[in-house]
Protein backbone atom coordinates (compact mmCIF):
# COMPACT_ATOMS: atom_id res chain seq x y z
CA UNK A 1 0.00 0.00 0.00
CA UNK A 2 1.14 3.53 -0.67
CA UNK A 3 1.47 6.11 2.08
CA UNK A 4 -1.59 7.86 0.66
CA UNK A 5 -3.62 4.65 0.80
CA UNK A 6 -2.45 3.97 4.37
CA UNK A 7 -3.40 7.48 5.50
CA UNK A 8 -6.82 7.32 3.83
CA UNK A 9 -7.46 3.93 5.48
CA UNK A 10 -6.45 5.35 8.88
CA UNK A 11 -8.90 8.24 8.45
CA UNK A 12 -11.69 5.86 7.39
CA UNK A 13 -10.97 3.73 10.49
CA UNK A 14 -11.36 6.86 12.65
CA UNK A 15 -14.60 7.75 10.90
CA UNK A 16 -15.99 4.27 11.53
CA UNK A 17 -14.96 4.45 15.19
CA UNK A 18 -16.93 7.70 15.55
CA UNK A 19 -20.03 5.83 14.35
CA UNK A 20 -19.57 3.12 17.00
CA UNK A 21 -22.17 3.48 19.79
CA UNK A 22 -19.49 2.79 22.43
CA UNK A 23 -17.40 5.73 21.18
CA UNK A 24 -20.41 8.04 20.70
CA UNK A 25 -21.53 7.35 24.28
CA UNK A 26 -18.06 8.09 25.74
CA UNK A 27 -16.71 11.64 25.84
CA UNK A 28 -13.21 10.35 26.57
CA UNK A 29 -13.21 8.02 23.53
CA UNK A 30 -14.74 10.69 21.26
CA UNK A 31 -12.19 13.25 22.49
CA UNK A 32 -9.41 11.01 21.11
CA UNK A 33 -10.95 11.26 17.62
CA UNK A 34 -12.03 14.91 17.43
CA UNK A 35 -9.53 17.68 16.80
CA UNK A 36 -9.62 20.51 19.39
CA UNK A 37 -10.42 22.86 16.47
CA UNK A 38 -13.27 20.61 15.27
CA UNK A 39 -16.30 22.15 13.55
CA UNK A 40 -19.32 20.39 12.06
CA UNK A 41 -22.21 21.57 9.95
CA UNK A 42 -24.79 18.91 10.65
CA UNK A 43 -27.57 17.60 8.41
CA UNK A 44 -29.91 19.97 10.29
CA UNK A 45 -27.77 22.95 9.26
CA UNK A 46 -26.60 23.52 12.82
CA UNK A 47 -22.96 24.45 13.38
CA UNK A 48 -21.25 22.44 16.14
CA UNK A 49 -17.99 23.19 17.93
CA UNK A 50 -15.67 20.69 19.62
CA UNK A 51 -17.11 21.31 23.10
CA UNK A 52 -20.72 21.29 21.89
CA UNK A 53 -20.22 18.01 20.03
CA UNK A 54 -18.50 16.28 22.96
CA UNK A 55 -21.35 17.37 25.25
CA UNK A 56 -24.14 16.29 22.86
CA UNK A 57 -22.70 13.15 21.24
CA UNK A 58 -23.78 10.68 23.97
CA UNK A 59 -27.42 11.75 23.43
CA UNK A 60 -27.32 11.84 19.62
CA UNK A 61 -28.56 9.25 17.15
CA UNK A 62 -26.33 6.20 16.91
CA UNK A 63 -25.10 6.39 20.52
CA UNK A 64 -27.37 3.72 22.02
CA UNK A 65 -26.25 0.09 21.74
CA UNK A 66 -29.87 -0.98 21.29
CA UNK A 67 -30.85 1.85 18.91
CA UNK A 68 -30.38 2.46 15.21
CA UNK A 69 -26.82 2.48 13.90
CA UNK A 70 -25.15 4.36 11.10
CA UNK A 71 -24.73 2.27 7.96
CA UNK A 72 -21.88 3.86 5.95
CA UNK A 73 -21.22 3.21 2.28
CA UNK A 74 -19.27 4.47 -0.73
CA UNK A 75 -16.20 5.72 1.11
CA UNK A 76 -13.68 7.61 -0.99
CA UNK A 77 -10.67 9.46 0.30
CA UNK A 78 -7.72 11.48 -0.89
CA UNK A 79 -4.56 12.72 0.79
CA UNK A 80 -4.73 16.50 0.23
CA UNK A 81 -1.38 17.24 1.88
CA UNK A 82 0.88 15.48 4.39
CA UNK A 83 -1.29 14.89 7.45
CA UNK A 84 -4.58 15.99 5.80
CA UNK A 85 -7.16 13.54 4.38
CA UNK A 86 -10.54 14.35 2.82
CA UNK A 87 -13.22 11.64 3.02
CA UNK A 88 -16.63 11.48 1.35
CA UNK A 89 -19.26 8.82 1.92
CA UNK A 90 -22.95 8.20 2.54
CA UNK A 91 -24.77 7.01 5.63
CA UNK A 92 -28.18 5.61 6.33
CA UNK A 93 -29.59 5.86 9.84
CA UNK A 94 -33.09 4.69 10.59
CA UNK A 95 -34.00 5.03 6.89
CA UNK A 96 -32.58 8.55 6.51
CA UNK A 97 -29.69 9.05 4.08
CA UNK A 98 -27.00 11.72 4.21
CA UNK A 99 -23.97 12.54 2.10
CA UNK A 100 -20.98 13.31 4.28
CA UNK A 101 -17.61 15.00 3.95
CA UNK A 102 -14.84 15.03 6.56
CA UNK A 103 -11.36 16.42 6.89
CA UNK A 104 -8.98 14.44 9.08
CA UNK A 105 -5.66 15.85 10.18
CA UNK A 106 -2.64 14.41 11.92
CA UNK A 107 -0.52 16.84 13.90
CA UNK A 108 0.77 17.67 17.34
CA UNK A 109 2.81 15.72 19.84
CA UNK A 110 0.69 12.56 19.67
CA UNK A 111 0.41 12.67 15.84
CA UNK A 112 -2.90 10.78 15.74
CA UNK A 113 -5.64 11.21 13.15
CA UNK A 114 -8.46 13.45 14.36
CA UNK A 115 -11.55 14.78 12.63
CA UNK A 116 -11.05 18.49 11.96
CA UNK A 117 -14.21 19.25 9.97
CA UNK A 118 -17.41 17.38 9.12
CA UNK A 119 -20.43 18.25 7.02
CA UNK A 120 -23.61 16.24 6.44
CA UNK A 121 -26.22 16.95 3.78
CA UNK A 122 -29.54 15.11 3.91
CA UNK A 123 -30.53 13.16 0.80
CA UNK A 124 -34.23 13.50 -0.11
CA UNK A 125 -36.05 10.13 0.01
CA UNK A 126 -36.76 10.11 -3.76
CA UNK A 127 -33.16 10.97 -4.73
CA UNK A 128 -30.61 8.52 -6.14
Amino acid sequence: MSRETDEVHEAIAGELRLMDPEVRASRSLARQLLDPDFVEVGASGRRWTYDEMLAALPEMDGAAESGPRYEPSEFTGVLLAPGLVHLTYETTLDGNRARRSSLWRKQGADATWRMYYHQATPVPPDSM
